[in-house]
């Protein structure tokens, strides 16, 4: 008897983009601290990927290399962290020179509107092709494990260049297609057709990377990542923590993963495998963090994480949950870290800032169980503390004193800027 081998179920699978696209939002940022700690949640919650910055950008460089050392102690770990250059050779240059990254994403403008309004014509889709091919081959010659190559503008390019745009990537050695929805121009029905046609004739895994100009983000994500695996190849949703973004902002990190989960098509479907080292008990904590280090807060019907998320005022809601939770609710708040008693002190608080004295510091640090040898010692981990707060203007909070306490010479290249010299300084 002949035993059939069992098909290989395709996944999706999470790259996040907080640390490239979130940190892009207008009038928003991250200290490179912040971006640290946002990788370390994002790789306990199972994310496959961070696209954590930009390798050609000077003031990027010791916060990359410094958490690439993380990734080589295991401590980011087995998250990829991958960079995003333009699909140009002189930046595949500059990654491979300033950092050790392995991954990397690179993009380039596909449509019509961008070739002529944003080139001005200066090239053409030809020449889009031949960057791009020289780009990925040379990138991949240079060491890069994996290449993402990035259609900008996908949704308002013929599917016909693109296809041809993605066959020329993938013979280069490209691994994926990000299909960007770069204005969040798709619907849930066009972009499903368009990724179904693309993938059924390229046969390379599709990233989608949507964006939320007409609130549609974690629909038209979701439909994309369903097409990729109808036509029988892997799915990547790119995604924000907490949404954050360019405009409108990204896809929601939450948001995805739930409607992956328990939406009607995918919940108890075989055939829809979500990476399976997702970790939904990160949830809230990544959300909170987030909304603290952005300065934004979490708005109250957010999905999840919202303050009203699970919160029941009606008089039969109320009832109908108190009976049984599934007649209002279709996942626990468990399931996303909530439900643990959050501590507030009162009275007496001692934080630890720019300006704090030893005392007052080492009492902050006794409350968090941490021991110094001695006055020497705590004042040098004192010295990065103050850096920290310079850069954030904001309390550190437990995981960002706990992170500069066990890798301080991480830390301190983290903390370092070395601006760029032009000629003549």
């Amino acid at each position: 008897m002949v035993l059939k081998k069992e098909k290989k179920k395709n996944i999706i699978r999470i790259i996040d983009v907080t640390n490239r696209d979130g940190v892009q939002t207008s009038r928003l940022g991250l200290s490179k601290l912040q971006k640290t700690l946002v990788n370390i949640y994002l790789n306990k919650m199972g994310v496959f990927q961070s696209e954590f910055g930009f390798p050609f950008t000077h003031h990027e460089i010791n916060y990359l290399n410094a958490n690439l050392e993380l990734a080589e102690r295991k401590v980011i770990f087995p998250m990829r962290l991958s960079g995003w250059i333009r699909a140009i050779e002189e930046d595949v240059k500059k990654a491979v020179k300033y950092t050790r990254v392995k991954y990397l994403n690179m993009s380039i403008s596909t449509s019509e509107q961008m070739i002529h309004h944003k080139f001005a014509g200066k090239i053409g889709k030809k020449d889009i092709i031949n960057s791009v091919v020289r780009s990925v081959k040379l990138a991949k010659k240079s060491g890069i494990k994996a290449v993402g190559v990035n259609a900008e503008d996908a949704s308002r390019t013929d599917v016909e260049y693109l296809i041809e745009f993605a066959l020329a990537a993938k013979a280069a050695g490209a691994d994926r297609l990000r299909y960007c929805d770069t204005l969040g121009f798709d619907d849930p029905f066009t972009i499903y057709d368009r990724i179904s046609e693309i993938a059924s004739i390229v046969k390379m895994p599709i990233e989608l990377h949507c964006h939320n100009d007409l609130g549609m983000v974690v629909a038209v994500s979701v439909a994309g990542a369903k097409a990729a695996i109808d036509s029988g190849v892997d799915a990547y949703i790119n995604t924000t923590v907490n949404g954050m973004g360019e405009r409108a902002g990204n896809a929601d990190l939450v948001s995805c993963i739930l409607a992956l989960k328990y939406s009607s098509g995918f919940v108890n479907n075989p055939k829809y495998v979500i990476d399976p080292k997702i970790n939904l008990k990160m949830a809230w904590r990544i959300a909170k963090y987030a909304s603290y280090a952005f300065g934004v807060p979490i708005p109250i019907n957010q999905v999840g994480v919202g303050d009203n998320a699970f919160a029941h005022e009606s008089g039969i809601h109320a009832d109908g949950a108190l009976k049984d939770r599934r007649n209002y609710e279709l996942y626990d708040y468990e399931e996303l870290g909530r439900g643990e008693p959050e501590i507030i002190d009162t009275g007496r608080n001692i934080t630890a800032g720019e300006y704090s004295g030893i005392k007052g510091f080492r009492n902050v640090y006794n409350k968090l169980e941490v021991k110094f040898k001695d006055d020497k010692e705590a004042t040098k981990i004192l010295e990065l503390v103050r850096y920290a707060n310079v850069l954030t203007q904001k309390p550190l909070v437990r995981d960002e004193l706990l992170f500069i306490a066990r890798y301080p010479g991480i830390a301190r290249k983290i903390f370092t800027m070395n601006p760029a010299r032009p000629e003549g300084w």
